[in-house]
């Protein structure tokens, strides 16, 4: 799951413009599956060339200032990535009140160029609320940040329990000082993924492997009570692992995840990323993620520091 919140300088046509720019980014860059750090990479550059083409046109203003927090949150393992540009630090609610503030590296605004950006990870308890915010909520003319932050720390000890509750907490403690600045608050409670719900097999670099773990999902699926998938299901696998075990490197993993959909994960240990390409009458191969692509609802890469993981998602009828 990922969550994101940003801020552009300014009011008015230009500045509403440029948001909405940085929207459409953000929702195309994130299906690329990318890390925090590069995803700001990208719309730091993005933004750099808005306002080259601004500069070069002379009709409007180039974008002085625009700030982004990305958060990617892993209900398996709990961990949660996070990576801003300029913005304040997300709050942590922690199921027992305790408030924290994460502690991350601020990075440069968007923008600016030639800076890195950096990825910081938390482990977060099952039931833990994560508050991302602009910075008109805690600070304007007459209140700095720290005196903000502050005062959010202890409106969030003692917010109701639901994220609704803990909006309205907020916003009731600042209604009185009338902010000057526009505010968005968004806020997450974090669930867990039971073991019950995910199945991991470990594949060997074998073709007579690719049977294996079709009995293996299709157990899994039955007991799940999912068995009108299991013919799609094993498909999707097969395929999968077979180019896993042909073009990939080992180890190779299949991990299988039931929640409001059914998602296929293969990984192994290569870097070469699959292209999705359409089969002559006369080639052998090359028609495994066309297939792929035409069962699932979804499918992608997602690169990680070991290795890579192809992933196909099916919806649960």
């Amino acid at each position: 799951v990922a969550l994101v919140v940003g801020d552009v300088v300014g009011h008015g046509l230009h500045a509403a413009a440029t948001m909405g720019r940085l929207r459409t980014a953000v929702h195309n860059f994130s299906a690329l599956d990318l890390p925090p750090d590069e995803l700001l990479g990208l719309l730091d550059e993005l933004v750099g060339r808005i306002d080259q083409d601004e500069t070069a046109d002379g009709a409007s203003a180039p974008v002085i200032g625009a700030t982004c927090l990305y958060a990617i949150y892993d209900p398996v393992s709990r961990r949660c990535a996070m990576a801003r540009a300029g913005h304040p630090p997300p709050a942590v609610i922690r199921p027992g009140g305790e408030v924290v503030f994460a502690d991350l590296p601020a990075g440069p605004p968007l923008g600016l160029g030639g800076l890195p950006f950096e990825t910081a990870e938390l482990e977060l308890a099952e039931g833990s609320r994560l508050v991302l915010y602009t910075d008109g909520l805690v600070e304007d003319r007459e209140q700095d940040i720290d005196t903000g932050l502050e005062g959010l720390r202890g409106t969030l000890a003692v917010a109701g329990e639901s994220p609704e509750e803990t909006c309205q907490a907020v916003l009731d403690a600042r209604q009185p000082f009338r902010p000057s600045d526009d505010i968005a608050l968004l806020v997450a409670r974090t669930r867990a993924l039971g073991r019950d719900r995910v199945a991991e097999w470990d594949v060997p670099a074998d073709p007579a492997a690719v049977g294996d773990v079709r009995a293996s999902v299709s157990r899994r699926l039955a007991e799940w009570g999912l068995e009108e998938l299991t013919f799609t299901t094993e498909l999707i696998l097969s395929e999968l692992v077979t180019n896993a075990i042909r073009y990939g490197s080992t180890p190779i993993r299949v991990r299988v995840l039931r929640e409001s959909t059914l998602i296929c994960e293969v990984f192994d240990s290569s870097n070469t990323s699959p292209h999705l390409r359409y089969a002559t009458t006369t080639d052998e191969g090359g028609r495994g993620l066309f297939l792929v692509a035409q069962l699932a609802e979804r499918w992608g890469t997602r690169y990680t520091s070991g290795g890579k993981v192809i992933w196909a998602e099916q919806p649960l009828h």
